[in-house]
């Protein structure tokens, strides 16, 4: 068999499964397309849009594209063209040399650089503003923040990582992004069980897997598969899963996402969870951009669709299943308790925009609590994030956390100041600013994109962006 030369850098047994999976002509087809270079996307963040711009369109392409022609190697007119809407998602393809992760866009949360099939798990999910919504294995973010924005604030989200170092990647994300209903937690998915027991509308489990989907993306991937790999991923894969049934509520979605191929790891782990859970059920779907499928499964393939690679499954949890006792619910009509120990807020917020019964106070940090959430749900569980971190104690004064200016708007403080994009990059780099403001904090802003907190004096403006996140000739993260 003539196989393109790519295909010498891929396991054996690897070749030997693919064509098994695929066939002959789309085995070839496959090989074909590992010799094309791999599909680079980002994802517009609605958290965070410009005034003005209100949904994906002609008019956001343009605006996106003015702004990465300001630190790309193209002018304004050509950039455009190498920006191509993803059908299932509110995000672009992007193609070289256009480098968004040096943009100071990126570090205000605009966008989120993420290769666009992963960005379907998420689209499928369907998370609605208002639910209760859980993403198992989140980090980095991607998939969580995503699901953030469509749940626009309003709910909570629940974003776990079992794993500490990505777990502070993730959370960094979700501060990045400017999202506030969730509680970001570095546990087990058995202990999130007994913590969550039916309590979520929606679940997310994007598994951990061989990420046979990655090995165009990263050919240094290919290295660490070996034979076993999928059958040792999947074993891991259905107690992640067995955890996740425990968590959803009756007549719950739960969505079944991996980067890789095998049947191994995506309709067999299938198969027995729904051996394992028959109250649980496949459910036929369609993407936009993508063919639909009746069996409630589908594979993304590189040769077939303008992504790396994905599996999806849609599952529904039957209406008449008798829940789990959940032990740390409030009683009813006692809504959600207030610390005792909460300070007032410093005079840059509103009040009227902060419901008193859901702020709480660990004795570092000021937080504003998702919807349906109290203190009791989380303590004793490894926390990066319960919600929004409006205040930090400094000494015995309370100042105002970056998570906060990446969040708030305008409205919901008493100073806010409008940067030009000079401003912007100059603030971003930790520079002094001569912006008009009111006196004390202000929440510094570009084009009604909230970037942060300075503080105004004498006629300039203190800088307040963190010193770990200031960007030096444009060398942000992509």
């Amino acid at each position: 068999m003539n196989m393109p030369n790519s295909a010498c850098s891929f396991p054996d047994a690897f070749l030997k499964q693919m064509k098994s999976l695929l066939g002959e002509a789309d085995f070839s087809l496959y090989l074909e397309a590992m010799n094309m270079p791999a599909k680079k996307g980002l994802r517009m963040n609605p958290l965070k849009r410009p005034d003005g711009l209100e949904n994906q369109g002609e008019a956001e392409r343009l605006w996106l594209a003015a702004g990465l022609a300001r630190t790309g190697q193209l002018p304004e007119s050509e950039v455009p063209g190498r920006l191509r809407p993803v059908p299932w998602a509110s995000g672009y393809y992007v193609e070289d040399p256009l480098r968004p992760g040096q943009n100071p866009l990126h570090e205000a949360g605009v966008y989120y650089i993420q290769e666009p099939s992963a960005m379907s798990a998420a689209t499928l999910l369907g998370a609605l503003p208002g639910e209760r919504v859980l993403d198992l294995c989140a980090a980095p973010g991607g998939k969580s923040t995503q699901i953030a924005g469509n749940m626009q604030g309003r709910g909570v989200l629940v974003s776990n990582e079992p794993n500490r170092s990505r777990a502070k990647i993730l959370s960094s994300n979700m501060e990045r992004l400017g999202v506030r209903n969730s509680l970001v937690v570095s546990e087990t998915p058995e202990r999130l069980r007994e913590r969550f027991p039916a309590f979520f509308d929606r679940i997310l489990v994007d598994a951990p897997c061989s990420g046979e989907g990655m090995f165009r993306k990263d050919p240094d991937t290919r290295a660490q598969w070996h034979e076993n790999s999928p059958a040792q991923c999947a074993q891991r894969q259905q107690d992640i899963l067995r955890a996740a049934a425990g968590m959803l509520k009756p007549g719950g979605t739960l969505v079944y996402s991996t980067c890789t191929f095998n049947r191994t790891e995506n309709e067999e782990v299938m198969e027995h969870f729904l051996r394992e859970h028959p109250a649980f059920s496949l459910v036929p779907f369609q993407l936009p951009g993508l063919p639909r499928t009746d069996t409630g499964m589908q594979h993304l393939f590189p040769h077939e669709m303008d992504g790396e690679g994905h599996f999806l499954a849609l599952l529904h949890l039957g209406e008449n299943v008798q829940p789990e006792k959940d032990h740390h619910r409030t009683k009813k009509g006692s809504g959600v308790r207030r610390n005792s120990a909460v300070p007032a807020l410093p005079e840059v917020f509103r009040p009227d925009c902060f419901a008193s019964d859901r702020l709480h106070s660990d004795g570092r940090m000021l937080w504003l609590l998702p919807e349906s959430i109290v203190p009791e749900m989380f303590a004793g569980l490894c926390c990066m994030r319960t919600g929004l971190a409006l205040c930090h104690l400094q000494g015995r004064m309370l100042e105002p956390d970056h998570a906060a200016g990446m969040a708030l708007s305008a409205g919901e403080t008493t100073s806010a100041a409008e940067l030009t994009w000079e401003d912007m990059e100059r603030y971003q780099a930790g520079e002094t600013l001569s912006v008009p403001a009111r006196k004390g904090y202000v929440l510094l802003q570009y084009q009604g994109i909230s970037l942060g907190w300075g503080k105004y004096s004498d006629g300039m403006i203190k800088n307040h962006y963190p010193k770990g996140l200031r960007r030096r000739g444009g060398n942000a993260r992509e």
